[in-house]
């Protein structure tokens, strides 16, 4: 047994060593970087930049997109995983391929259909104008229902995945059970379905929560330089103005509220089992 574990070590000392430097050396310069203002170590650099109303905004604005595509992802995700694994198998593998096949599909050309869609001459636009409910086309690119909407068909895949596989280990007499004992849909869900999908929800959101803090190329896209995030701030900051220790400190934020997420949803996930 000790040979064993001896020989499972050595095998897995190489990839750790591999992961630690490739995660903890970026993190660390990054780290001294954001830290260092005018030359010494210091907040200053944090001061700074949320003393700036700009920031401030910017911050609340990624905040809050964040928490609702998480939040709608969650539950679209619910019912979307729900579904799938009470599919017979042909139309589960064909139905989760459906989930899965807009992962591969480059994130430009999926934000580029937003744009068809939203745009001035879009089709919701002309759905709108067509129908008499507006004279002139709405302004609905460069908002942040615009971003919120790309981020939420962009990251939407990774919750119901996760999920299925939380729901997946179920079994199969729990929910039947529950409800033959006379519990609603709602208490199924919050006294079985939540609880025993807890690591699927955590995992998911985690994902997705960060996925919408440090996706560019939707924000970029859908919100231009109305609806600046943090991730389009902090190219702004390296591209334009050669600000790195202004950019080392939104990188440090993103990395920060991405732990932040993932210890808050492992902590719910704990308070409710």
């Amino acid at each position: 047994m000790f040979r064993n574990t001896r020989e499972g070590l050595a095998l897995a000392l190489p990839a750790a060593i591999f992961s630690t430097l490739l995660f903890l050396v970026p993190v660390c310069i990054l780290l001294s970087e954001a830290f260092r203002a005018g030359g010494s170590w210091s907040l200053q650099g944090y001061i700074d930049f949320f003393s700036t109303p700009l920031n401030r905004t910017v911050f609340l604005r990624t905040l809050k997109l964040g928490v609702l595509v998480a939040g709608t992802a969650a539950v679209i995700g619910y019912a979307a995983a729900f579904c799938i694994v009470n599919l017979g198998p042909k139309s589960r593998g064909k139905v989760f391929g459906m989930v899965v096949l807009p992962l591969m599909i480059s994130p430009v050309a999926r934000t580029y259909a937003w744009i068809v869609i939203l745009g001035r001459t879009g089709i919701v636009n002309e759905a709108i104008t067509g129908l008499g409910l507006s004279d002139t086309p709405l302004r609905l690119l460069f908002t942040e229902t615009a971003v919120f909407l790309g981020l939420l068909q962009l990251f939407l895949p990774l919750m119901i995945i996760s999920l299925v596989s939380a729901m997946e280990n179920i079994p199969r007499d729990v929910i039947p059970a529950a409800r033959v004992l006379g519990a609603s849909w709602i208490a199924v869900f919050f006294k079985v379905i939540l609880p025993l999908t807890k690591e699927g929800l955590v995992i998911g959101g985690t994902l997705v929560f960060t996925g919408a803090l440090t996706a560019y190329i939707t924000p970029a896209i859908l919100g231009g330089s109305k609806v600046l995030m943090l991730e389009t701030l902090l190219y702004q900051r390296v591209n334009v103005s050669n600000d790195f220790v202004s950019a080392s400190v939104i990188a440090m934020i993103l990395i920060v509220m991405s732990f932040s997420a993932n210890l808050l949803l492992k902590r719910i996930a704990t308070a409710r089992s």
